[in-house]
């Protein structure tokens, strides 16, 4: 069976000892053995078979967990969790809980993609352990029962449109409150890490190890914040600044994009006799936003969409994660814009697992903006006139993506969030692994985790490309350190630089996580 590629876009025996793991903050006292909290901890999970489809190995069951962790005798929600055991006895070191990123992106099945592709070393020291976050997937699902067209985000920057976008927003904000308003405010990062901890205690485990991507590293950082003793060997790749979520993050892709085009200029016209595109970076650049004029002035069918040139960018944007890949859409699109028939295979779309339940067809946008809004609503101007101000200002600082990211969003019209927003700052050791050339989770946001996380340790792709490292194939040196760190617990002496092992050019990504726009 051929194997794919990881890249991107968490026996039960409880002691006394555990239960204060699972209290609502890092500081709380520990839960008396008889208190509400203390019984979620005396859970013991049924484990069935996923997926007759699916190894036997690899099982799926549920946890309670409370909605509101300061008032666990409350009402509950269910956390769907996986596990693949693959340790070996003798050589286990506990489990390796992981998160593929989001926020609203299902991890349930990750484990299965784990199991194919860690090496045998690090696979026998540990049971792989999946989740699906509150409210997301089969984690008691969020829906605010929108629309196709109401699930449209980011949405491009436009006068004439501006007042309508404002509406929009506003209505999701509404029909959100109005679906799911009891559930909406503990749907957090904070309270994701809560579950996760206590997770680790119905699972017996003293310790939580993790390996994270994308969104997941901010998720991760956050429990290494609330839970500094209960932390093991933490993986955090492709990372997310804490000093910028989320709208700031979210504009950071704009600003991570430019950068990656500039650099897709290049390598395009250094093989200018392959592609046509231009002998010199400013003719590949002139060439790209020429197809954009012409798809505003007359959008064409591609592969079945109708495309304008603000639909292009938005491709564009992805696309840059591997230059070849940019090179060859850019020459289709061309094509398709001439009316030619065009060659580029569509992009495959990855089917929910056999065993996931219904689920809202709104719930990863529902689950991502409960996190993204509910985490630190005062990153969020409540006036719609600022983001008039941003969205025009930062179309023209980031031409590719700008008036996207910094355009009005539903969180404008947020309630305010129930809890502060996390403030990383520790000693706790962890590894972060990050291409110098991402450009959803760009390097400087890596940095900034690093300065924060003061005991870790950073790997650097330098001139990686793509989003994600571990796994991907782009660079056994960036493997051989995490796998290393994972079997030993030792990080690196210092920070490290590694080369990529072959150029990442022929794909956008070769992911296991969901593909969606809003993804981190």
């Amino acid at each position: 069976m051929q194997r794919r590629r990881i890249v991107p876009v968490l026996a039960v025996s409880v002691m006394a000892t555990l239960v204060p793991a699972v209290t609502t903050t890092a500081t709380a006292a520990p839960a008396p053995a008889t208190s509400p909290l203390a019984r979620y901890a005396e859970q013991n999970p049924t484990w069935k078979r996923c997926d007759p489809r699916q190894p036997a190995a690899f099982q799926c069951a549920k946890v309670k967990v409370p909605l509101n962790y300061a008032k666990p005798g409350g009402k509950k929600l269910d956390i769907a969790i996986s596990r693949y055991r693959t340790s070996t006895p003798g050589k286990r070191h506990g489990v390796l809980l992981s998160n593929p990123g989001g926020p609203g992106g299902p991890g349930i099945s990750f484990p299965l993609m784990l199991h194919a592709e860690l090496p045998r070393s690090v696979r026998e020291r540990y049971d792989l352990i999946g989740f699906d976050p509150r409210g997301v997937g089969m984690s008691s699902p969020v829906t605010c029962g929108l629309s196709q067209a109401e699930s449209r985000w980011p949405r491009v920057y436009k006068a004439r449109t501006y007042a309508r976008d404002v509406t929009t927003a506003k209505a999701v904000a509404t029909k959100c409150r109005a679906r799911s308003g009891e559930k909406l405010p503990h749907l957090t990062t904070r309270n994701t890490a809560r579950d996760m901890d206590l997770i680790r205690t119905v699972l017996g485990e003293k310790k939580l190890n993790y390996l994270g991507y994308s969104y997941g590293t901010y998720l991760g950082a956050v429990y290494t914040q609330m839970f500094p003793k209960r932390t093991g060997r933490f993986v955090l790749d492709s990372a997310v600044d804490p000093g910028r979520v989320w709208r700031g993050m979210i504009q950071g892709w704009a600003e991570g994009a430019e950068p990656a085009f500039r650099r897709w200029t290049k390598w395009a016209a250094e093989r200018n006799p392959v592609y046509g595109l231009g002998d010199t970076p400013q003719k590949v650049s002139k060439s790209f936003w020429d197809l954009i004029a012409r798809a505003d002035r007359q959008p064409f069918e591609y592969q079945g969409e109708m495309l304008d040139g603000d639909r292009i960018r938005t491709y564009m944007r992805f696309s840059t994660f591997g230059v070849e890949y940019a090179s060859t859409l850019v020459v289709e699109l061309k094509k398709a814009a001439a009316g030619q028939r065009t060659a580029l295979a569509p992009t495959a779309r990855r089917a929910l697992p056999a065993f996931a339940e219904e689920i809202p067809a709104d719930n990863y946008n529902a689950s991502f903006w409960a996190v993204a809004c509910g985490d630190h609503s005062a990153a969020w101007p409540k006036n719609p006139a600022q983001y008039r101000k941003d969205a025009v200002r930062d179309k023209n600082r980031y031409p590719l993506y700008g008036d996207f990211a910094s355009n009005i969003m539903p969180c404008a019209f947020w309630n305010k969030s129930r809890e502060p927003v996390t403030k990383v700052d520790n000693k706790v050791p962890s590894l972060i692994v990050q291409n110098e050339w991402d450009s959803q989770t760009p390097l400087v946001a890596a940095k900034g985790l690093h300065r924060a996380l003061k005991g870790s340790k950073m790997v650097t792709v330098k001139g990686g490309g793509g989003h994600g490292v571990y796994l991907s194939g782009g660079s056994a040196c960036a493997d051989a350190a995490v796998a290393s760190y994972l079997r030993t617990g030792k990080l690196p002496a210092s920070d490290t630089t590694c080369a990529p092992s072959t150029p990442r050019t022929s794909r956008t990504q070769q992911s296991p996580l969901p593909q969606h726009p809003n993804r981190f």
